[in-house]
């Protein structure tokens, strides 16, 4: 399952030479949703603005995020 995070406009994580801010989507790969947010809350400090399971996201939330998705596997 597929976890995606979005953050808000002050919101801007290093972690491990990739930049996730306002205009990308963190992909989050996990066994299930809660393990996914339990990921997220951990890398990113609890902060960020939403996130969506896999059957939650749709492509034209990605109009909003120039950067696009980038994934955390491998972060």
């Amino acid at each position: 399952m597929k976890i995606y995070v979005t953050f808000g406009q002050e919101h801007k994580h290093y972690v491990n030479g990739k930049v996730f801010d306002k205009d990308c989507v963190a992909v989050i790969e996990s066994q299930d949703a809660a393990l996914g947010r339990k990921v997220a809350f951990e890398v990113f400090d609890g902060v960020f603005a939403t996130t969506y399971r896999e059957d939650q996201f749709t492509p034209e939330i990605l109009k909003y995020f120039p950067r696009g998705l980038i994934s955390l596997e491998g972060s």
